[in-house]
């Protein structure tokens, strides 16, 4: 693979998945082979935290987005000195982007909620009609 860097963060990895409820899964196990063991210890709490926040993001993607209708959604893990970064593109939602929302009593509604819990900081930016969200984690890497 070669190294792309964007202000202090280095690619680690990209991996392109159908917009389909099963690729979920394979975002999750993506993460986890990207990470360990080289950059985080597998029994490390950290994995757990970003493989949830991966996989909310990428069911987010396929549930309310082009890319669960025919589409694809693209996965991204940046490391830098002290963080971990973790990427999911979509197809786009016709211009809609994710909001935060206060807390639901119901079963949906709540994965944003755990995200800002559980990242130092997350966000989203547009590309043209696709989305882009990011959460990063501290973490023990030095590059």
């Amino acid at each position: 693979m070669t190294s792309a860097k964007v202000g202090e963060l280095e690619l680690l990895a990209v991996l392109t998945l159908p917009g389909v409820e099963r690729s979920v899964r394979h975002a999750r196990l993506f993460l986890r082979d990207t990470l360990v063991p080289g950059l985080v210890p597998p029994d490390d709490e950290l994995l757990d935290d970003m493989a949830l926040v991966v996989a909310e993001f990428a069911g987010n993607g396929i549930r309310h987005t082009a890319s669960g209708r025919g589409g694809e959604i693209h996965i991204a893990l940046w490391a830098g000195d002290g963080v971990l970064r973790a990427e999911v593109s979509d197809d786009g939602a016709g211009g809609e982007r994710p909001v935060l929302r206060d807390a639901q009593d119901g079963e949906s509604g709540r994965g944003l909620q755990i995200v800002d819990a559980l990242a130092s900081r997350w966000g989203h930016r547009p590309d043209g009609p696709r989305t882009t969200v990011w959460a990063e984690f501290p973490a023990r890497v030095q590059r």
